[in-house]
């Protein structure tokens, strides 16, 4: 069953229409209905490319939210083979918000990260919704020293609100493990390729995505805080977050605009939701694509360019 956002209102009514049809017709009475229903289709189609055209940043953030949208198991499972699991931070427990493992990417090995945030009720609960506490982001640094031991290249699918906040994650050192795992990107002699495959919330995602390129899902988010979080600290008033959204600059084309992304991957009209498959395979192409142009580089040559990279976004950002 498709799921609505609240400026797919419209949509809603005209696809809701041509299914009544259509259901209609399959209870007879003899009425042909096909034609009616073709042309609520052809309507439908062009509303949805009038929507996804004009986006604002607020309905991104909703899209990039969109319960349907894929994340990092479904890409692990269609784009990898051989996967792995590897699990635990040899210090503390097991974090379900982060995957983790060995596979191969068109008979590559790699090593593959991502923050999963669960596709249903109990998976979201079992997954803490994508927030990742300490022993997450030491997991993460454990499977990349591994991937540099052996170099592997790495790829991580960021997909999270921000690091869990809670007061236990912050008692086992949260913010050293989300510094111990962005330190460990960028010392990394490995090619490492990051994906914003939905929300990039904060250090959280930062912990993954320190990478030489990073790229980003033509309406997935990337951002210091969230909009509701801007818009309570600077208005006072969470619901203010469409203001908010449109000053942080999230987008994935504010941020290519910006230099902090290297990449903008297309999405199937109507967003990834709507075609998991072919968003899934589009990020696969470009993941592809990118190690390719990172292979033979020495590890040296690596952390260089990677340091320089992160050292003059701060100017880029200023011009």
């Amino acid at each position: 069953m498709q799921s609505y956002l609240e400026f797919e209102k419209d949509l809603a009514d005209l696809e809701g229409k041509a299914v009544e049809l259509r259901m209609l017709a399959k209870k007879g009475g003899g009425v042909d209905v096909e034609g009616e229903a073709k042309q609520l289709d052809a309507k439908a189609a062009q509303l949805l490319a009038e929507l996804y055209s004009n986006l604002d940043p607020w309905q991104k953030c909703q899209i990039a939210r969109h319960p349907a949208r894929p994340h990092a198991l479904a890409y692990v499972k269609t784009l990898f083979t051989e996967f792995t699991p590897l699990a635990g931070d040899r210090n503390f427990a097991e974090d379900h918000a982060v995957i983790g493992g060995l596979a191969r990417l068109n008979d590559r090995p790699v090593m593959v990260i991502g923050q999963e945030k669960g596709a249903d009720t109990k998976s979201r609960i079992e997954r803490n919704f994508g927030m990742a506490r300490p022993e997450g982001y030491r997991k993460a640094a454990r499977l990349m020293a591994l991937a540099d031991r052996f170099a592997l290249p790495v790829v991580t699918l960021i997909d999270t609100p921000g690091a869990y906040p809670g007061k236990g994650a912050e008692e086992r050192g949260q913010s050293e493990a989300i510094a111990r795992s962005t330190e460990m990107c960028l010392k990394l002699g490995a090619p490492l390729v990051a994906v914003v495959i939905g929300e990039g919330g904060s250090g959280g995602a930062v912990a993954l995505a320190a990478g030489d390129r990073v790229m980003m899902l033509e309406h997935s988010i990337y951002s210091v805080i969230t909009p509701e979080g801007c818009a309570s600290i600077l208005w006072k008033d969470a619901e203010k977050m469409r203001e908010a959204a449109a000053a942080l600059r999230l987008t994935a084309q504010d941020l290519k605009k910006l230099g902090v992304v290297d990449r903008v991957v297309k999405e199937p009209t109507g967003g990834a939701q709507r075609d998991p498959m072919a968003a899934i395979r589009a990020v696969g192409n470009a993941i592809d694509q990118e190690l390719k142009g990172l292979a033979g580089k020495s590890p040296e040559e690596l952390r260089a360019a990677r340091r320089k990279k992160f050292l003059e976004m701060g100017d880029a950002t200023l011009q």
